[in-house]
């Protein structure tokens, strides 16, 4: 039972006892610095029901406690607050019980209950991933690592865009102008390559637009006569038809991407449980548009097209089959939900990782999925986060300007080896062992940054920024795990020794079990809130509260072994929690730094 839980029972006893009235909750605060205390109780709202002095008030519920309940030693009342002094021994035990539980801060998943997919990354496949998709991927797995350690089952997921238009402009320009090489001729991952030809397409569809023009036509005609466009065009039309020779250049070329995606989510460091192609579901949905009539959820209109009026809802009306018969994105999204449902008959909701231009379409998607009668679409989340830019300003994938994923990973690393460099940490290391720590850190310090940012917000990625060893980074975090590390090897830990009766806790000591206590229920509140940035926000507390402790009590310099055996004890459990808090954020902690 939790501090507060233990105290709120016999506040509302002392209430009870001393004004004869039944209290229905009890709200605590933490005690401000200036004043002697580890948690408040706020008399304020009780004055609705009992009336008095608060000060008083206070005064009789501190007295009741101190009498009645163990675990308080001392009380002081300032203004209409409580402050509550716990003793050292309920600290002591709380921490026994912390360092002896593996999991402690995480939850198994029950037996039975409802699990959730998680969908993230996403991507197209005609260009590589970019800074946006680091994003994406690093917000979906983190969220899907926080909802399992909450106590959920979870799968992660994606929809692969391996079809449509944008392929087929980077299949024609490879066509065109490739000369048939591939990714192992020049040496490139696939993604890029395919990406290449993706921006080729664009270069040559604007000069054959500048021709149109010069020619006389406007250059609203020129952009949709253009004979690349038109080209494309016809090529998908061939690949919805399974002409085998496009359908066998699609294959192959999107094999080539896959490669080059996987080479990338290994150095990110993320995974999926399942894939969705859509070319497999672009053509769900459909059935359900006929259901969805015969209910009264959609209306044809009089040109054939079918509706749901979400006005009432406000929300506009939102087309779910066109005039010919044919899906929108909206009626494939409804299809593809439903299908997953099918595929993982215990999956009770989804979380889909989509950036915030998206909002409105998954309000939409959402409604009509309610509206059809599907219980699980109320446990439906988008996930949806700001973009991320660059002091060099906006990308543009058609134009080549994209900040590539890997290209970033790589220069997180050598920015990493700049600093260490400088900084002149790294004396008896091997090669090796340089080359992955700086990997470890780059990542970590990108990683640490984005997360750290709460999802909704617009980011502005400063790489020089994130890898800085003082301040809120990913970087000061691990040099702090690793500094634990060293005085872990100096102290010869005695994990196994529990007595430590009639310890007298520095207040250094307390902050710090103070922070460490809070950790599952951060957890539980990221899971909840679907935010990354509570678990990096928390970790980064947790350090500056143990950076004040080392700096100002002495570990293996402690006056007896006692003292000495805890604090190292109490070293050892804060390693441990920011390793906990890391591993959600897919960020790895070193040893040595």
């Amino acid at each position: 039972m939790s501090l507060q839980n233990i105290l709120s029972n016999y506040v509302k006893q002392a209430v009870k006892s001393d004004f004869n009235i039944d209290l229905a909750s009890v709200e605590f605060q933490a005690t401000r610095k200036e004043f002697a205390g580890d948690i408040t109780v706020v008399i304020f709202p009780m004055l609705r029901y009992i009336k008095g002095n608060p000060v008083q008030i206070g005064e009789t519920i501190g007295a009741y406690l101190v009498a009645h309940v163990e675990e308080v030693k001392a009380y002081n009342v300032v203004k209409g607050f409580l402050n509550v002094e716990i003793s050292d021994a309920y600290y002591l035990s709380i921490f026994n019980k912390i360092k002896g539980e593996t999991s402690f801060g995480f939850v198994t998943p029950k037996e039975g209950e409802k699990a959730i997919m998680v969908e993230y990354s996403s991507p197209n496949t005609n260009k590589p991933l970019h800074l946006g998709h680091i994003r994406n991927n690093l917000l979906g797995y983190s969220v899907a690592e926080i909802l399992k350690a909450s106590g959920q089952k979870v799968y992660k997921t994606q929809i692969i865009n391996d079809r449509g238009i944008h392929i087929c402009k980077s299949m024609l320009a490879w066509q065109r102008y490739g000369n048939g090489e591939t990714p192992k001729s020049t040496g490139l991952k696939g993604d890029k390559l395919v990406g290449n030809y993706y921006v080729k397409f664009d270069q040559e569809y604007k000069k054959e637009i500048e021709d149109l023009v010069a020619q006389g036509n406007t250059t609203d005609d020129a952009k949709k006569n253009a004979p690349l466009l038109l080209e494309a065009q016809v090529m998908l039309r061939q690949w919805e038809a399974g002409d085998e020779a496009v359908v066998a250049l699609w294959k192959k070329m999107n094999g080539w991407v896959y490669d080059g995606f996987n080479e990338t989510y290994n150095n990110l460091g993320v995974d999926f449980d399942t894939l969705y192609y859509e070319s497999n579901t672009y053509l769900l949905g459909k059935e359900f548009v006929a259901e969805g009539l015969a209910s009264g959820v959609f209306q044809k209109e009089a040109d054939g097209s079918v509706w749901c009026d979400l006005t009432e809802e406000g929300l506009d009306k939102k087309i779910v089959q066109r005039a010919d018969g044919t899906a929108v994105y909206m009626t494939q999204d409804i299809g593809t939900a439903i299908q997953r449902i099918k595929d993982f008959p215990d999956v009770g909701g989804m979380v889909y990782t989509v950036g915030n231009e998206q909002d409105y379409h998954f309000q939409v998607l959402f409604l009509i999925l309610k509206k059809l009668g599907f219980e699980w679409a109320k446990n439906l989340y988008h996930l949806s986060y700001g973009m991320v830019d660059l002091p060099s300003g906006k990308m543009k994938s058609r134009e080549g300007t994209v900040v590539d994923a890997d290209d970033l990973i790589d220069d997180m690393a050598n920015t990493a080896e700049e600093i260490s460099e400088e900084l002149g940490k790294l004396e008896g290391y091997s090669i090796e062992e340089k080359k992955a720590l700086y990997k470890t850190i780059g990542l970590g310090a990108l990683k640490y940054y984005i997360l750290k940012v709460d999802p909704k917000k617009r980011i502005l990625f400063d790489p020089k920024e994130s890898i800085d060893f003082q301040g809120n980074t990913g970087p000061f975090i691990q040099y702090t795990y690793a500094r634990i590390q060293s005085i872990l090897r100096k102290g010869h830990l005695n994990i196994e020794s529990t007595d430590f009766e009639g310890l007298s806790l520095h207040d250094k000591e307390k902050a710090l079990l103070k922070q460490i206590q809070l950790f599952p229920e951060v957890v539980q509140n990221a899971a909840k809130n679907h935010s990354p940035a509570l678990i990096a926000n928390y970790t980064y507390d947790l350090v500056k509260e143990f950076n004040s402790f080392y700096q100002n009590v002495s570990i293996l310099g402690a006056d007896n072994d006692t003292e000495k055996t805890f604090r190292v004890q109490l070293s050892y459990v804060v390693a441990n929690t920011i390793k906990k808090s890391f591993s959600l954020l897919g960020i790895e902690v070193p040893s040595r730094m």
